[in-house]
């Protein structure tokens, strides 16, 4: 069995031209596109109403997601790193607005110009370090911070991700939810080694009625009760309730900032630019109590 693209290469360089026509070309994927979009739609929750939205497909590739939100009667904006995936779409003439941008730069939208946002199969790219710059962390918060700011109040995004494990799930749901975003994670088919399927659907804003997550589906497509997966190891819908939960005073010690901090926090200035005294023995070095 083949490695998994992201441990293979850097998106840009993974997806060039070969890569990205044999990819579109494939029979196999197109159908896994087509069903993992109209999943992502249907947990999008849109209101039935007849209304076009705009949406944003990010990591669009050549289109095939996005021609899901097309035949669904919505405009979009696609956003993809390589620029041969660009082509591809370009070639088949896609009917949405192509961006080529890094994610985890940020998506450099208007505030609330989105209604929705869908990602198929991208957002795991993020939580690996490709260049020496890459901190994984960092471009999860970027990524997030500004795909919070361009959703329109309420708005919801359902990005279908493919974690390593378990540390990257956490790390992904955890940097959604340090920006804002409040919902959790849907699985479909929990028990299938080759059905199962993640889907972080978020909601821009705090926690309602409205914005429960919805069930994941069972063997049978339906969607599954809580009592069938309440004895299981992986539920199939992980909701995230305590997110504004107070946080733990910090325990102050006796002994108060050390050397260490001190020293820390003097080469944080120097690095700013600030003037900074130099370091000597008596750094940190507590006074006596007298004049």
């Amino acid at each position: 069995m083949s490695s998994r693209p992201e441990l293979q290469a850097p998106p840009e360089i993974f997806y060039d031209d070969v890569e990205a026509r044999k990819y579109t070309s494939s029979s196999r994927i197109i159908e896994i596109q087509a069903n993992l979009s109209e999943r992502a739609l249907e947990l999008l929750a849109l209101p039935d109403d007849g209304v076009p939205r705009l949406l944003l497909d990010i990591g669009c590739g050549s289109g095939l997601s996005g021609e899901t939100l097309s035949e669904n009667g919505h405009h979009w904006v696609g956003l993809d790193i390589s620029q041969s995936m660009l082509d591809i779409a370009l070639e088949r003439e896609v009917e949405g607005d192509l961006l080529l941008g890094d994610m985890g730069q940020g998506l450099g939208l208007r505030p609330g110009v989105i209604d929705g946002a869908i990602s198929i199969s991208a957002v795991q790219w993020l939580c690996n370090a490709d260049k020496s710059s890459h901190v994984p962390k960092l471009r999860l918060k970027a990524f997030f911070g500004s795909l919070y700011r361009c959703l329109a109040r309420g708005g919801r995004a359902v990005l279908q991700v493919y974690p390593e494990n378990i540390q990257q799930r956490e790390l992904i749901l955890r940097s959604a939810m340090h920006v804002g975003f409040s919902g959790g994670v849907v699985v479909d088919y929990p028990h299938s080694s080759k059905k199962r399927k993640e889907y972080l659907v978020l909601t821009c804003g705090p926690p309602s009625v409205s914005t429960s997550v919805p069930t994941g589906k069972g063997e049978d497509g339906e969607s599954s009760s809580d009592d069938e997966s309440s004895g299981d190891e992986e539920n199939q819908t992980v909701c995230i309730s305590d997110r504004h939960r107070p946080k733990k005073k910090q325990k102050i010690t006796k002994k108060g900032r050390g050397r260490d901090w001190v020293l820390k926090k003097k080469e944080q200035r120097r690095r700013r630019g600030d003037e900074v005294p130099p370091d000597t023995k008596y750094t940190a070095r507590k006074r006596k109590a007298r004049f």
